[in-house]
């Protein structure tokens, strides 16, 4: 049976019905986005490039100041969740109220899941991860209560042999990004971003992690080869720069 935390409320959207459920800004990306995208539709035919693959984690690790080992691309930010049972965690502790992808992924993979669930005005303040919980999910801005965690209270969340997971596929939608953890190369925190909601490329699925190498490895280690496709990746060296 399909976990109930895969339902997602744009999936009852009828004709003639406003979708609030997607938080996509715009019905398209930006023509400039569109025309270079569209200016790669003749190598379709060919498989993605090495090339084109090492560009787009060299723009994106450039735009956040990190190694290039430090970035994995992704099929979307919630490839990322998919991947996390990759990490083995014994106890995976969810920040609630939060986007439902975790939970649904752990619900399948069969790994125990501890509910932090935060009281109004969903402070993190306030928050008691279990001491055993050796893998934290955290989404900053919070969906959907659109809370803007602190820097200090996400990492206050890190604790020896735990993996903080934090979903910033928000993030950009914040003048100057001043919680964000994407610039910071720490051993024990993943950050998950995505170029769904700003760039409206919903229907591309692109995303990355950004993380410790050795965490990242694990993350990925079974994945296929080209895990992106071409425009994807032209997507992510575009939107990146």
């Amino acid at each position: 049976m399909e976990s109930g935390a895969r339902y997602h409320g744009d999936q009852a959207v009828a004709p003639g019905m406003l979708d609030f459920a997607v938080n996509v800004r715009g019905a398209g990306p930006p023509q400039w986005l569109a025309d270079r995208l569209a200016a790669r539709l003749a190598d379709l035919g060919s498989y993605p490039t090495a090339t084109d693959a090492t560009a787009a984690r060299a723009a994106v690790a450039a735009r956040h100041g990190r190694d290039l080992q430090e970035v994995a691309l992704l099929a979307g930010g919630a490839e990322g969740f998919a991947l996390l049972p990759q990490l083995r965690p014994r106890l995976a502790a969810l920040i609630a109220p939060s986007f439902t992808e975790p939970q649904a992924v752990f619900d399948s993979a069969g790994v125990p899941v501890a509910h932090v669930v935060l009281e109004a005005p969903f402070r993190l303040s306030g928050a008691t991860v279990p001491a055993d919980a050796d893998l934290v999910v955290v989404g900053n801005p919070t969906n959907p209560t659109g809370v803007l965690h602190r820097r200090d209270e996400i990492l206050a969340l890190r604790a020896p042999g735990r993996i903080v997971v934090v979903d910033e596929a928000f993030a950009d939608a914040v003048p100057g990004e001043p919680e964000s953890l994407a610039g910071r190369s720490l051993p024990d925190v993943v950050v998950l971003r995505s170029l769904t909601k700003t760039w409206s490329l919903a229907g591309l699925r692109v995303g990355y992690a950004l993380g410790a190498p050795d965490v990242l490895a694990r993350l990925t280690a079974q994945r296929p080869h080209w895990p992106l496709g071409t425009l994807q990746l032209e997507a992510l060296t575009a939107c990146s720069a």
